[in-house]
């Protein structure tokens, strides 16, 4: 299975491949490193600071949307979306939302970051293995389009950080019977799942992720809605 770029114009749904017939907009949490972290990391008080993947996941906890909205004050998912969007310049001029960037970078504590961009969230993993692996699959299917290069691990014998060094950015996984996929989108903080069952909301229920449920009416710019 090869990535999937999905466009602005159309439905996710409706780009959805063969043999997958329902999606969700995973919310990849925020990184909450120990108290006093970015201190003792940072060599100076200009210095920018960001932990590395095995940092993250040995020393960092998920931090979930809606409390960093209550942090912050931040409305809604689309509108921490659209902040986080504008604060790393993804966004076209006309769309962006400054005063959202600011009220979140202001509110945000010394020692937590955003997530990885790009990227499917280092602290979905675990329960990523075990939804590939929970009809019986046994091994873990990639491609990513930056070096195209694709290639089948184990799922019984792979580490989280494996997973998260399989690709620089983009990539799509899944198992060899492609009963569920998950894909990183460029300049964003999502994960999206896609699932050839129809029970994509109990999964999502029972892993206790942060989640936009598609529906026929959603993009990937889900945030806007369509975008001319």
């Amino acid at each position: 299975m090869n990535y999937i770029w999905f466009n602005y114009e159309t439905p996710i749904l409706e780009q959805l491949p063969h043999p997958f017939i329902a999606a969700a907009i995973l919310l990849n949490p925020f990184i909450q490193m120990p108290i006093g972290w970015t201190d003792i990391k940072r060599k100076n008080e200009y210095e920018h600071i960001y932990p590395e993947l095995k940092e993250s996941l040995q020393l960092g906890r998920a931090k979930p949307w809606e409390e960093v909205m209550h942090d912050t004050g931040i409305q809604s998912y689309e509108e921490l979306a659209v902040a986080l969007k504008t604060s790393i310049s993804a966004l076209k001029t006309e769309f962006a939302r400054p005063d959202l960037a600011v009220l979140l970078n202001n509110n945000l504590s010394k020692d937590l970051y955003y997530p990885f961009e790009d990227r499917i969230s280092e602290f979905f993993i675990p329960d990523i293995l075990d939804v590939l692996s929970s009809n019986g699959a046994e091994s873990l299917v990639y491609s990513e389009p930056i070096l195209d290069q694709s290639g089948e691990v184990k799922i019984k014998n792979v580490t989280d950080l494996e997973i998260c060094e399989l690709s620089p950015t983009e990539i799509v996984i899944t198992n060899e019977r492609m009963d569920f996929a998950f894909l990183s989108v460029y300049d964003s903080f999502i994960t999206l799942f896609l699932s050839r069952e129809k029970n994509i909301e109990e999964i999502i229920k029972k892993k206790k992720w942060e989640a936009v449920i598609c529906t026929p009416e959603t993009y990937i710019s889900w945030y806007f809605g369509k975008i001319d």
